[in-house]
């Protein structure tokens, strides 16, 4: 039989278990309850590419990347240095990559769990997986391996995350629980995903091909909907890449864009940002006549995959969009699938320390809370500094 604890951590993914670590370090007797068989599912799944743990630059360059100007003293606290020594403190070694973005050595996300879990233990955390949350009942309610159990903390640090990627323990069923008790959430919307477009057949031997190197642009909706060549308003812009997938669009360009797209942007292309609308003029002007329209692509610099977009959406005016050529979307991809979310328990909900004002005692971290950023390292080091922020607001709480 377990001993009553002091604190509960009810989420096994980044945000709790740094809540965990620091009401350990305050001396805390914690149990964190996970309803998955194994912890940080969501985590593991992410550094299966390379976890990137945060991006190597100044505070003041990280903070407008979030749009919650309430979690700047949380980063300011746990920011991209602190994470790096943090990781190297476990003993696993970071590099920073050309963009900026840090990776620990190992690449994968594993090692890095194992040795925080190691310390957990030495810390005398208590982890209990296929421990699920039922809601409350006179304490909080669990369905567990041994029954129905029911716990009564002094503090209790909600880290359940979003509603993305249910699979991995991200399934949002908190929600009403929460909201029985008063606490305002904000609806759910995707964030960091990828855009739904209607392909023809003949764009199927593309699929899973990247498109490098082309300006993408978020333009106001309906100013491209006859296809002209007049730009309109660009609202944002970048160069970047992104890759075309049997239900549409997806990638790190789409991503830097996707907010302005969810509200309804069009997307576009700049495929040939190094030249100037006058030299493609010119250099098609050189070309041998009789040549098809896939040669003088190929010659502009086009590859195949570009060029297939251009013979997809401006196959009767090639030439004349292929510095503005319109991708018509059919809105994003499922909120499920979606790398992170917006919504969730917002400012107007909680405490400057992160505490429900409708259930004293209570705090959250993570991906519940109402924020989003791009992926970068942004997301990541954004969990971990409001699951340290709660840990310490709820340490403070019972040892006063």
């Amino acid at each position: 039989m377990r001993p009553a604890p002091e604190a509960l951590v009810i989420g096994a993914g980044p945000a709790g278990l740094m809540a965990a670590e620091e009401l350990a370090r305050a001396g805390i007797r914690v149990v964190v309850c996970e309803a998955k068989p194994t912890i940080g599912r969501k985590f593991l799944m992410a550094g299966k590419s390379g976890l990137n743990v945060t991006k190597d630059e100044p505070l003041v360059s990280i903070l407008p990347h979030y749009d919650a100007p309430w979690l700047h003293p949380m980063l300011s606290e746990f920011g991209p240095a602190e994470v790096q020594d943090w990781c190297r403190n476990l003993g696993q070694e970071v590099y920073t990559g050309s963009s900026g973005r840090v990776f620990p050595v190992a690449m994968k996300a594993s090692p890095l769990l194992r040795a925080w879990v190691e310390r957990l233990l030495g810390l005398g955390v208590d982890i209990c997986t296929r421990w699920r949350w039922t809601g409350f009942a006179d304490g909080f309610r669990f369905d567990t391996p041994d029954g129905p159990q029911v716990l009564k903390p002094d503090a209790t640090v909600l880290a359940l995350g979003g509603a993305s990627w249910q699979r991995l323990g991200s399934d949002a069923t908190w929600v009403p629980w929460l909201q029985e008790k008063g606490v305002i959430i904000a609806p759910w919307k995707p964030a960091n995903m990828g855009f739904r477009v209607n392909w023809s057949a003949k764009m199927s031997p593309h699929f899973g091909q990247p498109v490098k190197g082309v300006v993408l642009k978020a333009c106001a909706s309906g100013a491209m909907e006859d296809r002209g060549t007049d730009q309109p308003r660009v609202m944002n812009q970048l160069r970047g890449e992104f890759v075309l997938s049997g239900t549409g669009v997806e990638g790190g360009g789409i991503y830097s864009i996707y907010k302005h797209l969810r509200e309804g942007a069009s997307l576009a292309l700049d495929l040939l940002p190094d030249l100037s609308e006058t030299e493609i003029a010119r250099r098609l002007a050189r070309m041998k006549p009789g040549e098809s329209t896939a040669n003088r692509l190929r010659k502009l610099g086009l590859d195949r995959a570009q060029i297939a977009l251009v013979m997809e959406f401006a196959r009767e005016a090639p030439f004349a969009h292929l510095k503005h050529l319109y991708i018509p979307l059919d809105g994003p991809r499922p909120l499920d699938e979606a790398i992170s979310v917006a919504g969730g328990i917002g400012a107007e909900a909680l405490t400057g320390e992160l505490e429900l004002k409708a259930l004293p005692n209570v705090f959250v971290a993570g991906e519940m809370l109402d924020w989003e950023a791009p992926t970068g390292g942004y997301l990541l080091t954004a969990c971990w500094a409001t699951g340290r922020w709660a840990g310490r607001a709820a340490a403070r709480r019972i040892r006063h």
